[in-house]
C-alpha cells in the first residue's frame, strides 16, 4: 500500500448524508457504533459524541436535526469527521479531550466505551458525559460484554444516573441513562507522574488517561532503546507513533533533535507535558502517521514502536502505512529502526521498501533494522 492510498479519504452514502471515512481511522467496523446508531433517540436540541472515531452513530442525531459536537482525539478520525462537517452544517468536529467539556450543555450524550485506552479513560469519558449533560439528558452508551461493558455500564450509573440495557445484538449492549440533578464530578486536571530509567538515566514521564502503557514503559520501547546507536547527539531523529515519549525523551536527554509524529491528542499532551518538565525541545505533531510533517522534512533515524490495533482489532493498514512513512522520511543513509511482535511480518514490508532488513533482536518481541540506501 502507498502513503497516497493510506491518506486517500473517500465518502460513503448512508441514509442520513454521506460519511466520510479513510483507512486507519477507527469507528466503521465496530458493531457498537452500528448497534448504538440503531437504538439511539435524541433529546433536547444539542448533542455530544465523545468517542464518535469517524461518525457512524451520530449520524441519526444530525437527521433529527440536532447539533451534535464530535468530541475525539485520534487525528485519522478527525481527518474523516472533518471532511464530513462540510457535508452536514450541524456537525462541529472538536479535536478535544473529555476532560474538557463545558458543564450542562447537551440533552443527549453518545459513548462507544473506549475500552482498548483502558479504564482511566473510560471513566474520564463517563465523568465527562456527567459534565456534559443537563439534568434529564440522556446517556447513550454502547460496548463490548467481554470488554468491561457490564463494569462501565456500573460507573455509569454511578456517575450519571438510572439506566437500563435497550438492545443486544451478540456481544454488544446499548444503554441508556437520565442524567440526574446531582452535581456534576470534577473532572482530572492533572497528568500523572511515570518514572522508569532508560539508557542509564532516571526519567519522569506526565501521562493523561488514555495513552498507550500508561502505568509503565513497555518492555517494547525498551528492547528498542538497547539496540539504538549508543551516541546519537546531534541526530535528528524521528518518532513515529511517538505516544508519551517514551523514546523520544531519553534520545533528547541525549542531544538528539527529536520531531514526535502521535495520532492521540492525550499522548500528545503527555510528551509535551514530559518533555517541556525536563527543560528539553522537540517538535510534537498531532499527526495521522506522517500527514503533519513537510513534504522535504527527512531525517538520520526513524524509530518506531507502531500500533496494530484500531479499536482494539488487528488493524494492519496503520503499520504497513509507518514503514512506508519511515521510508519516505529517512534520508540516504539513515537508519530505521522498528520494534513489533514476531507475528507481524514487518520483514517483507521493510525489504520491499528499503531493500534491506536485518534482525537485531528475536524474542518476545523483535527488532529490526533497515538503511536508506544512498
Amino acid at each position: 500500500m502507498e502513503l497516497a492510498e493510506y491518506h486517500t479519504l473517500t465518502t460513503l452514502p448512508t441514509p442520513a448524508g454521506p460519511l466520510w471515512i479513510k483507512r486507519g481511522a477507527p469507528g466503521l467496523e465496530d458493531p457498537a457504533y452500528r448497534a448504538l446508531a440503531e437504538a439511539v433517540e435524541p433529546r433536547g436540541a444539542r448533542a455530544i459524541d465523545l468517542n464518535p472515531g469517524v461518525g457512524v452513530a451520530l449520524l441519526p442525531l444530525l437527521a433529527a436535526g440536532l447539533e451534535v459536537d464530535a468530541w475525539e482525539d485520534r487525528r485519522s478520525a478527525l481527518r474523516a469527521l472533518e471532511a464530513s462537517a462540510a457535508e452536514h452544517p450541524g456537525l462541529r468536529v472538536r479535536a478535544a479531550l473529555p476532560w474538557q467539556v463545558p458543564e450542562a450543555a447537551y440533552g443527549t450524550a453518545l459513548l462507544v466505551f473506549g475500552a482498548d485506552r483502558g479504564n482511566a479513560w473510560v471513566r474520564a469519558q463517563l465523568l465527562a458525559a456527567a459534565r456534559a449533560l443537563e439534568p434529564g439528558g440522556l446517556l447513550w452508551v454502547a460496548g463490548d460484554k467481554k470488554l468491561g461493558f457490564e463494569r462501565y455500564l456500573g460507573w455509569a450509573r454511578e456517575l450519571v444516573g438510572d439506566g437500563e440495557v435497550v438492545a443486544r445484538a451478540k456481544g454488544v449492549r446499548v444503554a441508556v441513562l437520565e442524567r440526574s440533578s446531582r452535581p456534576a464530578p470534577e473532572a482530572p486536571a492533572e497528568p500523572a507522574p511515570l518514572e522508569a530509567e532508560l539508557r542509564g538515566r532516571r526519567l519522569t514521564f506526565w501521562v493523561w488517561p488514555g495513552v498507550f502503557s500508561a502505568d509503565a514503559v513497555d518492555p517494547a520501547s525498551r528492547l528498542l532503546l538497547e539496540h539504538l546507536p549508543e551516541d546519537v547527539g546531534g541526530a535528528e531523529v524521528l518518532d513515529l507513533g511517538a505516544g508519551y515519549g517514551a523514546l523520544s525523551l531519553p534520545l533528547a536527554r541525549e542531544g538528539a533533535r527529536v520531531t514526535l509524529l502521535e495520532h492521540q491528542l492525550a499522548s500528545v499532551w503527555s510528551a509535551r507535558r514530559s518533555l517541556q518538565a525536563a527543560g528539553l525541545s522537540a517538535a510534537v505533531h498531532h499527526s495521522d502517521v506522517d500527514e503533519a510533517l513537510q513534504e522535504n522534512e527527512v531525517y538520520d533515524i526513524v524509530v518506531s514502536n507502531p500500533p496494530f490495533h484500531v479499536g482494539g482489532r488487528v488493524v494492519l493498514d496503520v503499520a504497513e502505512a509507518f514503514v512506508a512513512a519511515a521510508h519516505r522520511r529517512t534520508r540516504p543513509g539513515g537508519r530505521f529502526y522498528l520494534v513489533a511482535n514476531p507475528f507481524l511480518k514487518y520483514e517483507v514490508w521493510m525489504h520491499d521498501r528499503f531493500g534491506n532488513v536485518r534482525t537485531l533482536h528475536a524474542g518476545r518481541y523483535k527488532v529490526l533494522l533497515a538503511v536508506k540506501q544512498p
